[in-house]
């Protein structure tokens, strides 16, 4: 009787499961199951690395920084609490409100939902590095002469985001910087004026 290769790999599986689950009983930490289940598929697995502090590096507004975290410190852990630059806003912690935007190579993402240990050699920018030698970016000018910020508390993030856009698209219209925008959370309701400075930054940066 030949058996197929899709029963051969599912009795593999629960074979991997059941001794999961004999070795989680047994008091076993989850790093010692995970070496044991790898020896018995014939797979050496990635490296493991943690769960105490390890040596981390990141390019940070151009300068190559190193710190010491456990691997599940997030991104904006490391650059608040590790490098001091508390620009970067943390709200919700949870990806939810937006107000942790950094950019990666130049792309808005949110620094309370990216690992540090899995930034590599990406460049990091954050709200500190927007000003140039004590001159404002456009759109943090534009912020300012628009009212386009109450508490502050959302508004590094949505700088990011704004900046970045303009940086793809030097001529948006009020629905590209709503679409930009869409994902920030801000309790003061200053959206129109955050599109209202955007356009004007977009105008001021084409002049």
């Amino acid at each position: 009787m030949q058996i197929s290769d899709a029963s051969r790999k599912r009795d593999i599986s629960r074979r991997l499961f059941l001794g999961g689950s004999t070795l989680a009983t047994a008091g076993m930490s989850l790093v010692e199951i995970a070496s044991a289940l790898g020896s018995e598929a014939g797979e050496s697995g990635p490296a493991v690395v943690g769960p105490g502090s390890i040596s981390i590096s990141l390019k940070v507004n151009g300068v190559i920084r190193t710190l010491q975290g456990e691997p599940r410190m997030t991104l904006a852990e490391a650059l608040r609490d590790q490098l001091g630059l508390t620009g970067t806003k943390v709200a919700c912690d949870r990806g939810a409100c937006s107000a942790c935007t950094v950019w990666l190579d130049g792309m808005p993402v949110l620094a309370c939902m990216s690992l540090a240990i899995n930034v590599g050699e990406q460049d990091v920018t954050t709200i500190e590095a927007l000003a140039a030698g004590g001159e404002l970016h456009p759109v943090q000018t534009a912020f300012i002469e628009h009212d386009a910020l109450q508490c502050g508390f959302c508004t590094p993030g949505m700088v990011m985001s704004c900046a970045a856009l303009l940086k793809r698209t030097p001529d948006p219209t009020a629905d590209d910087v709503e679409k930009a925008i869409s994902g920030h959370l801000c309790r003061c309701g200053t959206y129109p004026h955050v599109v209202e400075a955007t356009l004007a930054a977009a105008k001021a940066r084409r002049a």
